[in-house]
Protein backbone atom coordinates (compact mmCIF):
# COMPACT_ATOMS: atom_id res chain seq x y z
CA UNK A 1 0.00 0.00 0.00
CA UNK A 2 1.01 3.49 -0.43
CA UNK A 3 1.75 3.83 3.50
CA UNK A 4 3.59 1.52 3.27
CA UNK A 5 5.65 2.31 0.62
CA UNK A 6 6.16 5.94 2.81
CA UNK A 7 7.18 4.09 6.15
CA UNK A 8 9.99 2.63 4.28
CA UNK A 9 10.69 5.55 2.17
CA UNK A 10 10.68 8.41 4.24
CA UNK A 11 13.39 7.38 7.07
CA UNK A 12 15.73 7.86 3.98
CA UNK A 13 15.55 11.03 4.22
CA UNK A 14 14.43 12.17 7.46
CA UNK A 15 16.64 9.79 10.09
CA UNK A 16 15.24 10.16 13.43
CA UNK A 17 18.09 8.35 15.08
CA UNK A 18 21.58 6.99 14.19
CA UNK A 19 20.31 3.59 13.00
CA UNK A 20 18.10 5.39 10.61
CA UNK A 21 20.96 7.74 9.49
CA UNK A 22 23.50 4.56 9.09
CA UNK A 23 20.88 2.93 6.63
CA UNK A 24 20.19 6.03 4.81
CA UNK A 25 23.77 6.36 3.40
CA UNK A 26 23.90 2.70 2.21
CA UNK A 27 21.33 2.99 0.36
CA UNK A 28 20.93 6.63 -1.05
CA UNK A 29 23.40 7.70 -3.74
CA UNK A 30 25.96 10.02 -2.65
CA UNK A 31 24.86 13.80 -4.38
CA UNK A 32 21.38 13.69 -2.73
CA UNK A 33 21.08 17.18 -3.60
CA UNK A 34 21.12 20.80 -1.76
CA UNK A 35 19.93 21.93 1.31
CA UNK A 36 16.42 21.40 -0.21
CA UNK A 37 16.92 18.29 -1.86
CA UNK A 38 17.25 19.13 -5.11
CA UNK A 39 19.66 17.85 -7.45
CA UNK A 40 21.83 20.86 -9.33
CA UNK A 41 23.85 20.61 -12.27
CA UNK A 42 25.36 23.53 -14.10
CA UNK A 43 25.38 22.71 -17.31
CA UNK A 44 21.48 22.40 -17.48
CA UNK A 45 20.89 25.42 -15.61
CA UNK A 46 20.33 27.62 -18.62
CA UNK A 47 19.90 25.43 -21.76
CA UNK A 48 18.21 27.67 -23.82
CA UNK A 49 20.09 30.44 -26.42
CA UNK A 50 19.63 32.57 -28.98
CA UNK A 51 22.02 30.29 -31.58
CA UNK A 52 23.36 26.75 -31.37
CA UNK A 53 26.80 26.49 -29.33
CA UNK A 54 29.47 25.68 -30.89
CA UNK A 55 31.96 23.28 -29.57
CA UNK A 56 34.56 25.40 -28.15
CA UNK A 57 31.63 27.52 -26.32
CA UNK A 58 31.84 25.31 -23.15
CA UNK A 59 34.19 22.52 -21.42
CA UNK A 60 31.76 19.46 -20.52
CA UNK A 61 33.43 17.28 -17.94
CA UNK A 62 34.76 14.15 -19.50
CA UNK A 63 33.76 11.60 -16.19
CA UNK A 64 30.76 8.94 -17.57
CA UNK A 65 27.29 9.49 -15.87
CA UNK A 66 26.18 6.38 -17.62
CA UNK A 67 25.56 3.11 -14.74
CA UNK A 68 25.20 0.13 -15.80
CA UNK A 69 22.29 -1.62 -14.47
CA UNK A 70 24.16 -3.93 -11.86
CA UNK A 71 26.00 -0.73 -10.38
CA UNK A 72 24.67 0.96 -7.53
CA UNK A 73 21.78 0.27 -5.73
CA UNK A 74 20.46 -2.77 -7.77
CA UNK A 75 23.65 -4.78 -6.47
CA UNK A 76 23.19 -3.35 -2.97
CA UNK A 77 21.32 -6.12 -0.11
CA UNK A 78 18.45 -7.63 -0.68
CA UNK A 79 16.75 -5.59 1.92
CA UNK A 80 13.18 -4.87 1.28
CA UNK A 81 14.03 -1.41 1.08
CA UNK A 82 15.45 -2.30 -2.35
CA UNK A 83 12.39 -3.26 -4.00
CA UNK A 84 10.95 0.47 -3.93
CA UNK A 85 14.27 1.81 -5.53
CA UNK A 86 14.67 2.61 -8.72
CA UNK A 87 17.81 3.17 -10.02
CA UNK A 88 17.53 4.42 -13.32
CA UNK A 89 15.30 7.32 -11.46
CA UNK A 90 18.03 8.03 -8.83
CA UNK A 91 20.63 8.16 -11.01
CA UNK A 92 22.29 11.20 -13.65
CA UNK A 93 22.34 10.96 -16.86
CA UNK A 94 23.99 13.05 -19.39
CA UNK A 95 22.66 16.47 -21.02
CA UNK A 96 20.27 15.10 -23.35
CA UNK A 97 21.81 17.94 -26.02
CA UNK A 98 25.20 16.30 -24.82
CA UNK A 99 23.48 12.85 -25.74
CA UNK A 100 21.99 13.18 -28.66
CA UNK A 101 25.06 15.29 -29.83
CA UNK A 102 27.15 12.15 -29.41
CA UNK A 103 24.89 10.07 -30.88
CA UNK A 104 24.85 12.02 -34.11
CA UNK A 105 28.37 12.04 -33.85
CA UNK A 106 28.57 8.10 -33.25
CA UNK A 107 26.06 8.00 -36.14
CA UNK A 108 28.26 9.71 -38.57
CA UNK A 109 31.36 7.40 -37.88
CA UNK A 110 29.45 4.69 -38.36
CA UNK A 111 28.52 5.28 -41.77
CA UNK A 112 31.61 6.50 -42.71
CA UNK A 113 32.99 2.34 -41.97
CA UNK A 114 32.80 0.03 -44.49
CA UNK A 115 30.04 -2.33 -44.41
CA UNK A 116 31.05 -5.66 -44.46
CA UNK A 117 27.51 -6.76 -43.47
CA UNK A 118 25.70 -4.78 -46.69
CA UNK A 119 27.95 -5.60 -49.09
CA UNK A 120 27.21 -9.56 -48.09
CA UNK A 121 23.20 -8.79 -48.54
CA UNK A 122 22.86 -9.07 -44.64
CA UNK A 123 21.46 -5.84 -44.44
CA UNK A 124 22.61 -2.42 -42.95
CA UNK A 125 24.52 -2.87 -38.67
CA UNK A 126 26.33 0.49 -39.16
CA UNK A 127 23.98 2.11 -36.70
CA UNK A 128 26.04 2.79 -33.34
CA UNK A 129 26.48 0.69 -29.92
CA UNK A 130 24.26 1.45 -27.01
CA UNK A 131 25.27 2.49 -23.57
CA UNK A 132 24.19 0.54 -20.41
CA UNK A 133 21.44 3.99 -19.56
CA UNK A 134 20.17 3.55 -23.31
CA UNK A 135 19.34 0.42 -23.27
CA UNK A 136 17.62 0.11 -20.25
CA UNK A 137 15.65 3.01 -21.56
CA UNK A 138 15.04 1.66 -24.75
CA UNK A 139 13.92 -1.81 -23.54
CA UNK A 140 12.14 -0.14 -20.54
CA UNK A 141 10.50 1.71 -23.62
CA UNK A 142 9.09 -1.06 -25.94
CA UNK A 143 7.96 -2.89 -21.94
CA UNK A 144 5.69 -0.67 -21.66
CA UNK A 145 4.37 -0.31 -25.11
CA UNK A 146 4.27 -4.25 -25.38
CA UNK A 147 2.30 -4.34 -21.76
CA UNK A 148 -0.03 -2.03 -23.06
CA UNK A 149 -0.94 -3.72 -26.40
CA UNK A 150 -3.12 -6.98 -27.20
CA UNK A 151 -0.56 -9.08 -29.09
CA UNK A 152 -2.77 -12.43 -28.96
CA UNK A 153 -2.79 -12.91 -32.75
CA UNK A 154 0.90 -12.91 -32.80
CA UNK A 155 1.36 -15.51 -30.05
CA UNK A 156 -0.96 -17.42 -32.18
CA UNK A 157 1.44 -17.73 -34.95
CA UNK A 158 3.10 -20.04 -32.41
CA UNK A 159 6.62 -18.47 -34.04
CA UNK A 160 8.02 -18.19 -30.18
CA UNK A 161 6.54 -20.04 -26.91
CA UNK A 162 7.84 -21.13 -23.66
CA UNK A 163 9.17 -24.45 -23.35
CA UNK A 164 9.56 -26.16 -20.02
CA UNK A 165 13.41 -26.40 -18.76
CA UNK A 166 16.51 -27.44 -20.10
CA UNK A 167 18.83 -30.44 -18.91
CA UNK A 168 19.83 -28.01 -15.60
CA UNK A 169 16.72 -26.56 -15.08
CA UNK A 170 16.69 -23.44 -16.93
CA UNK A 171 13.39 -21.82 -18.47
CA UNK A 172 13.46 -22.71 -22.19
CA UNK A 173 12.29 -20.06 -24.77
CA UNK A 174 11.24 -22.30 -28.49
CA UNK A 175 11.87 -20.71 -31.88
CA UNK A 176 10.16 -21.83 -34.80
CA UNK A 177 11.97 -20.67 -37.97
CA UNK A 178 9.29 -21.92 -40.34
CA UNK A 179 6.61 -20.06 -38.72
CA UNK A 180 8.11 -16.83 -38.59
CA UNK A 181 8.97 -16.60 -42.26
CA UNK A 182 5.58 -17.88 -43.03
CA UNK A 183 2.97 -16.14 -40.39
CA UNK A 184 5.16 -12.61 -39.39
CA UNK A 185 4.13 -10.06 -41.60
CA UNK A 186 4.36 -7.15 -38.82
CA UNK A 187 7.68 -6.99 -37.66
CA UNK A 188 7.33 -4.40 -35.27
CA UNK A 189 4.43 -6.10 -33.30
CA UNK A 190 6.52 -9.44 -33.15
CA UNK A 191 9.27 -7.60 -31.48
CA UNK A 192 7.04 -6.18 -28.95
CA UNK A 193 5.90 -9.90 -28.95
CA UNK A 194 9.70 -10.59 -28.20
CA UNK A 195 10.33 -8.22 -25.42
CA UNK A 196 7.01 -9.60 -23.66
CA UNK A 197 7.47 -12.84 -23.47
CA UNK A 198 11.43 -12.90 -22.82
CA UNK A 199 11.19 -10.44 -20.07
CA UNK A 200 10.18 -12.86 -17.54
CA UNK A 201 13.18 -15.21 -18.31
CA UNK A 202 15.94 -12.74 -18.76
CA UNK A 203 16.11 -12.23 -15.38
CA UNK A 204 17.72 -15.36 -14.96
CA UNK A 205 19.83 -18.27 -16.72
CA UNK A 206 17.99 -19.16 -19.56
CA UNK A 207 18.22 -21.44 -23.01
CA UNK A 208 17.19 -20.69 -26.31
CA UNK A 209 16.06 -23.65 -28.62
CA UNK A 210 15.71 -22.99 -32.33
CA UNK A 211 14.08 -25.29 -34.85
CA UNK A 212 15.52 -24.86 -38.12
CA UNK A 213 13.09 -27.50 -39.38
CA UNK A 214 11.92 -26.97 -43.49
CA UNK A 215 12.93 -23.37 -42.67
CA UNK A 216 14.74 -21.47 -45.43
CA UNK A 217 17.01 -18.10 -45.55
CA UNK A 218 14.96 -16.62 -48.69
CA UNK A 219 15.00 -13.42 -48.37
CA UNK A 220 18.60 -13.64 -46.28
CA UNK A 221 18.65 -12.43 -42.65
CA UNK A 222 18.68 -8.93 -41.54
CA UNK A 223 21.96 -9.05 -39.65
CA UNK A 224 20.79 -4.66 -38.84
CA UNK A 225 17.61 -6.48 -37.75
CA UNK A 226 19.05 -8.80 -35.54
CA UNK A 227 21.33 -6.44 -33.46
CA UNK A 228 18.18 -4.15 -32.89
CA UNK A 229 16.55 -6.83 -31.35
CA UNK A 230 19.39 -7.31 -28.90
CA UNK A 231 19.82 -3.89 -28.04
CA UNK A 232 16.08 -3.85 -27.01
CA UNK A 233 16.57 -7.52 -25.28
CA UNK A 234 19.39 -5.36 -23.29
CA UNK A 235 22.23 -6.46 -21.37
CA UNK A 236 20.25 -9.18 -19.20
CA UNK A 237 19.40 -11.20 -21.92
CA UNK A 238 23.13 -11.45 -23.09
CA UNK A 239 24.33 -11.99 -19.54
CA UNK A 240 21.90 -14.61 -18.58
CA UNK A 241 21.60 -16.64 -22.03
CA UNK A 242 23.04 -19.95 -21.24
CA UNK A 243 23.11 -21.32 -24.68
CA UNK A 244 21.41 -21.43 -28.33
CA UNK A 245 20.79 -24.96 -29.42
CA UNK A 246 19.88 -24.91 -33.21
CA UNK A 247 18.57 -27.83 -34.63
CA UNK A 248 18.94 -28.78 -38.21
CA UNK A 249 21.10 -26.12 -39.47
CA UNK A 250 21.93 -25.51 -43.27
CA UNK A 251 25.12 -23.91 -44.52
CA UNK A 252 23.11 -20.58 -45.02
CA UNK A 253 22.19 -20.13 -41.32
CA UNK A 254 25.81 -21.05 -40.37
CA UNK A 255 27.20 -18.43 -42.50
CA UNK A 256 24.67 -16.16 -41.20
CA UNK A 257 25.96 -16.87 -37.64
CA UNK A 258 29.44 -16.79 -38.15
CA UNK A 259 28.65 -13.37 -39.33
CA UNK A 260 26.71 -11.89 -36.48
CA UNK A 261 29.80 -13.87 -34.00
CA UNK A 262 31.98 -11.34 -36.47
CA UNK A 263 29.73 -7.97 -36.87
CA UNK A 264 27.22 -7.85 -33.99
CA UNK A 265 28.55 -9.79 -30.94
CA UNK A 266 30.39 -12.59 -30.20
CA UNK A 267 29.60 -12.97 -26.92
CA UNK A 268 26.00 -14.12 -27.67
CA UNK A 269 26.31 -15.93 -30.95
CA UNK A 270 29.54 -18.09 -29.87
CA UNK A 271 26.54 -19.77 -27.32
CA UNK A 272 25.79 -21.75 -30.42
CA UNK A 273 25.40 -25.18 -30.53
CA UNK A 274 24.59 -26.88 -33.62
CA UNK A 275 22.14 -30.31 -32.93
CA UNK A 276 21.63 -32.51 -36.38
CA UNK A 277 19.11 -34.64 -35.17
CA UNK A 278 16.17 -34.96 -32.56
CA UNK A 279 17.85 -37.27 -30.23
CA UNK A 280 20.78 -34.73 -29.72
CA UNK A 281 18.73 -32.00 -29.10
CA UNK A 282 16.97 -34.51 -26.46
CA UNK A 283 20.58 -34.39 -24.45
CA UNK A 284 19.96 -31.31 -23.69
CA UNK A 285 16.46 -30.91 -23.54
CA UNK A 286 14.26 -33.87 -22.47
CA UNK A 287 11.75 -34.51 -24.94
CA UNK A 288 9.25 -34.23 -22.20
CA UNK A 289 10.09 -30.36 -21.91
CA UNK A 290 9.22 -29.16 -25.48
CA UNK A 291 6.06 -29.08 -27.55
CA UNK A 292 7.46 -29.49 -31.40
CA UNK A 293 5.29 -29.17 -34.17
CA UNK A 294 4.81 -32.37 -36.14
CA UNK A 295 6.64 -31.28 -39.60
CA UNK A 296 9.83 -31.18 -37.27
CA UNK A 297 9.57 -34.88 -36.74
CA UNK A 298 8.93 -35.45 -40.29
CA UNK A 299 11.67 -33.41 -41.48
CA UNK A 300 14.03 -35.45 -39.10
CA UNK A 301 12.94 -38.57 -40.10
CA UNK A 302 13.24 -37.76 -43.99
CA UNK A 303 16.91 -35.94 -43.50
CA UNK A 304 18.08 -38.68 -40.90
CA UNK A 305 16.07 -41.66 -41.46
CA UNK A 306 16.60 -44.35 -39.19
CA UNK A 307 19.39 -42.24 -37.17
CA UNK A 308 16.83 -39.02 -36.12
Amino acid sequence: SDTEIYKRLLPLYFPRDKQEEETAVSKLPADVGDENGETVIDERKIRIRPLPAGAADRTVATAPLDLPLESGLASRSTFKLDSYLDPSFMSLIKDPDLRRKEQWGKSSQAQKRFNYARLLGYGDIGFPPLSAAEEYSLHSRYLAKANSLNLSEIAEMKIIYRGGVDSEGRPVMVVVGAHFLLRCLDLERFVLHVVKEFEPLIQKPYTIVYLHSAASLQPQPDLGFMKRIQQILGRKHQRNLHGIYILHPTLGLRTAILGMQLLIDGEVWKKVVYVDRLVQLFRYVPREQLTIPDFVFQHDLEVNGGRG
